[in-house]
């Protein structure tokens, strides 16, 4: 752990070869991706909800027409 009484460094940031990004600029980054993230899983999820709400109703059987097989000789089914 380094003493109490030792200076921060002076520029504080990401020192890439040719240019230096600062720890705000890199937060704001940071926090602006969480943000958006968060965001967009949320209307994601609500997407998928109502996604799945439609195809239940497509496919409820009281929508669903009733479909007549034609019976072959020999077959022994029944007609509704």
């Amino acid at each position: 752990m380094p003493p109490a009484t030792e200076k921060p460094p002076s520029n504080p940031g990401l020192n890439l070869a040719l240019f230096t990004i600062p720890q705000y600029a890199l937060l704001q980054v940071g926090t602006a991706s969480m943000l958006l993230l968060v965001s967009a899983s949320k209307i994601t999820a609500e997407a998928l909800i109502a996604m799945g709400q439609a195809s239940e109703e497509v496919f409820r059987a009281s929508m669903l027409p009733i479909l007549e097989f034609p019976l072959e000789k020999g077959n022994r089914g029944f007609k509704s």
